[in-house]
């Protein structure tokens, strides 16, 4: 039986990387030591890390006025950590259209209440269940102020961000950590972009920071580990970095780079995605809660029956039949397919099989 791996994240990964990774894990380089034993100093992760960056900077088009940090602690911690270092004393606008979105501006009117600063809800769409991308008047914007808060990409609700809105020349900040290098972006229309790797990177453990250089704090903030101009400054070698990690994302970024970089990624997303929108709604048994089809997300595809009884005996046998971690977020209940990089067409073309079958076998005649 073939397994479809459709979680959200930690996510399915290359077979060729997995492979490679395989192949040199228990000597790398000829060094006669595992990437995992090796030391976040040695000549051979010196290699790596900076190979990591460079083939990054090539998929991404990064300009030379960024900086690309390899940091731990998972995306959320850079809820913390950008108004840390961008925003004090400053305004900050959270822009919020899914539950990651809620999280940081969560964060921020937390961390409000001992640093000095003023995070302001600019737009959501969480009283319709964050069915669409909520608008907002750009005019409603300060241009003083620090940031503006996005999130390209929302792995829960299935919406995403294509062209990013209009802020009052203020900067951009995006959590990307779902499409990144699923989607061609414009790097030097961000200020910051950060992303979790365990969607289109790598394992857990890795995050992935590019900020633009006029945006490094000056002063110092709470702590040095959430300090970006020392993460930059020691080019995120501070302390141990996460070594394994980094290097499973040197080899994504290989692989990715082999395939024709972001923007065939991109096309081969939007292929596979296309095919599963087309299926559902041509359906009379699944529907998208998704309402507008402008906002849908190429990496997130979430789907229901017509009876909660039902999405759980599709979740069930779905599982039994190889399409595995295919149930939605338990927050919002239903069915969610993740159609990352890594994820084949063919799982897809399967899907659709199976989703055709089950509606065949449970619609009332």
């Amino acid at each position: 039986m073939t397994i479809y791996n459709f979680s959200a994240g930690p996510a399915v990964l290359p077979q060729e990387v997995l492979k490679k990774a395989q192949a040199e894990s228990l000597n790398y380089a000829q060094s006669g030591m595992s990437v995992m034993e090796l030391s976040h100093r040695s000549k051979e992760f010196d290699a790596i890390i900076k190979a990591a960056e460079s083939l990054l900077r090539e998929l991404m088009d990064i300009p030379d006025n960024y900086k690309v940090l390899f940091l731990q602690g998972g995306a959320s911690t850079q809820f913390s950590m950008i108004p840390l270092n961008l925003a004090k004393g400053k305004k900050a606008y959270y822009h919020v259209a899914g539950s990651w979105g809620k999280k940081a501006y969560t964060e921020a009117v937390k961390l409000s209440q001992t640093i000095d600063f003023d995070p302001i809800l600019l737009a959501s769409s969480e009283a319709e269940n964050f069915d669409h991308i909520p608008s907002f008047d750009s005019s409603a914007i300060d241009p003083e102020a620090a940031y503006v808060h996005i999130t390209t990409n929302n792995t829960i609700e299935g919406t995403a961000i294509y062209d990013l809105p209009d802020t009052n020349g203020v900067p951009i900040v995006a959590d990307t950590s779902s499409n990144i290098l699923a989607v061609a972006y414009n790097v030097a229309d961000f200020g910051l972009i950060y992303a979790g790797a365990q969607k289109n990177i790598g394992p857990a453990g890795v995050t992935i920071v590019i900020i633009r250089e006029d945006l490094l704090n000056d002063e110092p903030v709470l702590s040095s580990m959430l300090d970006y101009r020392i993460q930059a400054d020691n080019d995120s070698l501070y302390n141990t970095p996460p070594t394994f990690g980094i290097y499973m994302a040197k080899l994504v970024f290989e692989y990715v780079q082999s395939l024709g970089g972001v923007a065939k990624m991109e096309e081969l997303n939007r292929e596979k995605s296309a095919m599963l929108y087309a299926f559902i709604e041509q359906s009379d048994f699944y529907t998208s809660p998704v309402k507008n089809p402008n906002d849908r997300s190429v990496a997130n595809i979430p789907f229901v029956t017509p009876s909660a009884d039902l999405d759980a005996l599709f979740n069930k046998e779905a599982d039994a039949a190889g399409f595995k971690n295919i149930k939605g977020h338990r927050s919002v209940g239903g069915m969610r397919a993740s159609l990352y990089n890594a994820f084949p067409r063919q799982g897809v073309v399967d899907l659709i099989d199976f989703m055709q079958a089950f509606a065949d076998k449970y619609t009332e005649k």
